[in-house]
């Protein structure tokens, strides 16, 4: 009966660890190919203010976080640097600075959705022309799926 209850437990704990691991490859294995380079500074070319997504804040740890320089544009808002992979992230635009779950939750009501970020090495993610980004000053990635606060920049 021991060895039941042994084989039991490491077999539950194996597919446990394997489905994390599904849930955290899936995402990059489905991922479509970045935006190169050139395109991202294309579009920072055009954008009128620009911010930057830190790894130490508040609310990023160590499998949700974001690096690199963000580019907002009346048309795009783009991105040149890294996030952390995972499912469902999601552009948002607020008109608060946020660094953590709370306060997203909290500002969610007063913030647009812009669209869908599907690359974690660098993104172009179109503005609809609805969404004046004068209203807002900062750029969210948040993982839907989950409730997860990624990473935010200030840009104005």
């Amino acid at each position: 009966m021991k060895k039941f209850i042994v084989l039991l437990i490491s077999h539950a704990l194996a597919l446990a660890i394997g489905f994390a691991a599904g849930i955290y490859a899936l995402p990059i294995l489905t991922a479509p190919p970045a935006p190169e380079a050139a395109a991202v500074e294309t579009k920072a070319k055009k954008a009128k203010f620009s911010g930057e997504f830190r790894r130490n804040l508040k609310g990023s740890d160590s499998l949700h976080w974001g690096e690199g320089k963000v580019f907002v544009g009346k048309d795009a808002i783009s991105l040149m640097g890294e996030l952390a992979p995972g499912p469902d992230y999601k552009l948002y635009l607020s008109p608060e600075f946020v660094d953590n779950e709370q306060d997203f939750e909290r500002l969610k009501p007063k913030m647009v959705r812009v669209g869908d970020v599907k690359t974690f090495k660098n993104f172009i993610v179109q503005v609809p022309s609805n969404i004046n980004i004068k209203s807002y000053n900062t750029v969210i990635i948040w993982c839907e799926s989950f409730g997860q606060f990624i990473s935010a920049a200030r840009y104005r």
